[in-house]
């Protein structure tokens, strides 16, 4: 199950429910997907079917929105 965070343009930025404690955010594309550590900075951890491109819009998105990340983390996640 997952928890929507928001949404820009062709991103979707989300949480899944039962995961690792580790801060971090997924952020799907048409194209495929990325997961980012959101501590100690925005950090691709891994992705999936994404060129450097998407990629790298993918990372602005979730610098650009990281406050509204955050909270919405602490929120979902209670830490």
């Amino acid at each position: 199950m997952s928890a929507t965070v928001l949404r820009d343009g062709p991103f979707w930025l989300f949480f899944f429910c039962r995961e690792e404690e580790r801060t971090h955010v997924h952020v799907a594309h048409p194209d495929g997907e990325a997961k980012f550590w959101l501590e100690p900075r925005v950090e691709l951890a891994t992705q999936t079917g994404l060129s450097s491109a998407p990629i790298r819009s993918a990372q602005h998105v979730v610098e650009r929105h990281i406050e509204e990340v955050r909270h919405a983390w602490t929120r979902h996640f209670g830490r």
